[in-house]
C-alpha cells in the first residue's frame, strides 16, 4: 500500500470507485457501493470518505454539490448559535450517531443518510408573485440543488430541536432523524416538514 492510500489528504476526494484498498468514512462506513433511487439528486449527493475538507470549495459558486453529502450534514449541524465553528465535536455527535444507526438498522450508515435525505427532499414549494399590490402563492418545482438542500436542513433542524434542551443525547437524536427519514416516518420531523412543503404547494396549483 502506498503513503498516498495509508494517509489521504484531508482536502483529497477519494473515487466511489476506489482504487486499491479504498478509504473508509471515519475510518469503518464503506462509501464504495452506496445505491441511489432518486436520479434527480444523485448528481448533487457525493460520497466520499473524507468529512472534513477545510472549506476547499468554499469560494467556488455551487460548488458545494461538490463536497461529501456527511460533511455537509455536519456544516448544517453547526448552524446554530450554540454550535457554530464546533467541528471537531459535531463529527464526533454524527460518527457516534452513525454507530448507532448501524446498531438499530444493520445497514451502512452512510447508505441510511442518502435514502434519508432523497426521502426528505421536498419535490415542491411555493413562491409569492405579486399581482397589482396582491400577493398570490404559486406552486413551483424544486431544482434539485435545492432539494438537497432542504433536506439537510430540515435533517439538521429536527436533530437540534429534539435535543436542545432535552434530555435526549445529540448522536440519539441524529440517529432517530436519520432511521425515520430512511424509512419516510411521517413523525419524523424531516419527513413531516417535506409533506408540509408539498402540501401548501399543492393547494397553490
Amino acid at each position: 500500500m502506498s503513503a498516498d492510500e495509508e494517509q489521504p489528504e484531508p482536502d483529497a476526494h477519494v473515487g466511489t470507485e476506489g482504487e486499491g484498498a479504498a478509504a473508509e468514512l471515519f475510518g469503518t462506513w464503506d462509501v464504495t457501493n452506496i445505491e441511489f433511487n432518486d436520479p434527480s439528486t444523485e448528481r448533487y449527493i457525493s460520497v466520499t470518505p473524507v468529512a472534513h475538507t477545510m472549506g476547499r470549495h468554499a469560494g467556488k459558486q455551487f460548488q458545494k454539490s461538490e463536497v461529501s453529502i456527511v460533511e455537509r450534514l455536519i456544516n448544517r449541524l453547526m448552524q446554530t448559535e450554540e454550535n457554530t465553528g464546533k467541528k471537531q465535536q459535531t463529527m464526533k455527535i454524527v460518527r457516534n450517531a452513525f454507530d448507532i444507526v448501524h446498531e438499530r438498522t444493520e445497514e451502512n450508515p452512510v447508505q441510511v443518510l442518502v435514502r434519508a435525505v432523497e426521502n426528505a427532499a421536498p419535490r415542491e414549494e411555493t413562491v409569492r408573485l405579486k399581482y397589482g399590490g396582491i400577493s398570490v402563492p404559486k406552486a413551483v418545482d424544486v431544482a434539485p440543488q435545492r432539494r438537497v438542500d432542504q433536506s439537510l436542513k430540515f435533517i439538521a433542524e429536527g436533530a437540534h430541536g429534539a435535543s436542545f434542551k432535552t434530555a435526549t443525547d445529540a448522536e440519539e437524536a441524529l440517529a432517530q432523524q436519520l432511521i425515520g427519514a430512511a424509512d419516510y416516518d411521517v413523525q419524523t420531523y424531516a419527513i413531516n416538514q417535506k409533506e408540509e412543503k408539498e402540501r401548501v404547494a399543492a393547494a397553490a396549483r
